[in-house]
């Protein structure tokens, strides 16, 4: 009599529902990959490569393969929780000093005290990837530069305005910013200096000659620096003048520029800044701004950032500009069930998952990531408790094997 088969049966058995048993107290688990006990039948090597019917001497467990299939997408209130939608593990390490790479799907990230992204849920492990500036090269752990934006002198104004042909010269010469009637429109703009000062600089138009032959209309150009004229002479100077021909284009311009160097503030520097009216028209229409920008910024603290589907984390600052601060890159293999888990959501590579292939989300076979969401398991708990239940008449139609095994066993040995 042989209780093999039995045995082997029951042990597959409870293989199977600790496989099933780790799956369903992981089903709350963020980035949880449910695991699938695989089985293979067991037959003895015949002698002399005699006999065509053997019997099995029962089944082994070949394998405990995850399952890397995707999970559901949930949103939560953290802005550093990621969830990868697609193909593609975290590439993380350990420790500042210890670079050996792990892998994960759950994107449970914060900050530390060094402003380094890591994941207390996986050890305190560091997320990898470019730092910010850098595209290429290998994976370091990224860390948030919380510095501040230094200021930027503006050297460049650029406006574009359409001015109304149908309005007369003014009434009142010379050009008073402070009286109306001595010019026909205006605009402003805030620039700054060295140390983020501000400047309030405003243009002025002042409809001039126009001319028959051929027909041309020009305006000239005035400015004011916190309500003093610039240049500051008696009479104003203006900057220069537009000139426009019959179908309203602007066929000449000498207003190109605005010294600021006497109005520098202490401890500050200003120097001259272009002027670029590129795209202006004179056209019978009210007059209007039709764009205008200046390349100069205020210091800026970082307020807040942000991860992007495609991995870049951006950061904003208080002076409404916006900065890379790094790279969040993803990780795949060509077999992803040849990783090694070592608990924690965490993975090993093996040689049985093959090269690790690195790329930035969106690019390739990689997924997109999604920020403020977290990937839940893809267990299924209904499907786990059948699994459950079929497992469980597994083992008792294996027990009842060995019960009947007993039983003849029993009669054999009370033969007389």
């Amino acid at each position: 009599m042989s209780f093999q088969q039995g045995l082997s049966g029951l042990n597959g058995a409870a293989k199977s529902l600790e496989v099933t048993g780790n799956n369903v107290a992981n089903a709350s688990t963020v980035g949880f990959k449910q695991a699938q006990a695989q089985f293979a039948d067991m037959y003895a090597n015949s002698m002399n490569r005699s006999g065509n019917s053997p019997v099995g001497i029962g089944v082994s467990v070949a394998n405990v393969a995850q399952q890397f299939t995707q999970g559901n997408i949930t949103t939560s209130n953290n802005p550093l929780d990621v969830a990868i939608n697609g193909d593609g593990f975290f590439r993380m390490v350990s420790s500042i000093t210890n670079q050996a790479p792990l892998y994960g799907r759950n994107g449970q990230f914060e900050l530390d005290k060094n402003g380094y992204i890591i994941n207390p849920s996986e050890n305190g492990a560091y997320l990898t990837g470019w730092p910010a500036g850098v595209t290429g090269g290998d994976a370091v752990p990224l860390q948030i530069d919380t510095a501040a934006l230094p200021a930027t002198a503006t050297t460049k104004v650029s406006t574009k305005v359409n001015l109304d042909s149908r309005l007369s010269s003014p009434t009142v010469t010379p050009f008073d910013p402070s009286n109306s009637n001595s010019y026909n429109n205006s605009t402003g703009v805030t620039a700054y200096d060295s140390l983020g000062n501000t400047y309030n600089v405003q243009t002025y138009y002042v409809k001039g000659a126009t001319t028959t032959s051929p027909v041309t209309t020009s305006w000239d150009v005035y400015a004011t620096v916190d309500g003093a004229v610039a240049p500051a002479t008696t009479p104003p100077t203006k900057l220069g003048s537009m000139t426009f021909d019959a179908t309203g284009a602007m066929t000449a311009n000498t207003a190109t520029s605005i010294n600021l160097s006497t109005f520098a503030k202490a401890g500050a520097t200003m120097g001259s800044i272009a002027l670029d009216y590129t795209g202006s028209t004179q056209t019978g229409s009210s007059f209007v701004n039709l764009a205008q920008s200046q390349d100069g910024m205020a210091p800026g603290t970082l307020s807040s950032f942000s991860i992007g589907k495609d991995g870049q984390i951006i950061g904003s600052y208080s002076n409404s500009q916006t900065k890379s601060l790094g790279q969040v890159l993803l990780v795949n293999f060509a077999n992803p069930n040849g990783l090694q888990p070592i608990g924690n959501n965490l993975y090993t590579a093996s040689s049985d998952a093959g090269v690790p292939l690195i790329g930035t989300p969106t690019t390739g076979s990689f997924g997109t990531l999604q920020a403020r969401a977290v990937e839940d398991s893809n267990v299924d708990l209904t499907a786990e408790l059948v699994n459950m239940i079929v497992a469980q008449r597994v083992y008792q139609a294996n027990a009842q094997t060995i019960k009947v095994q007993d039983t003849i066993l029993q009669t054999l040995v009370s033969l007389r």
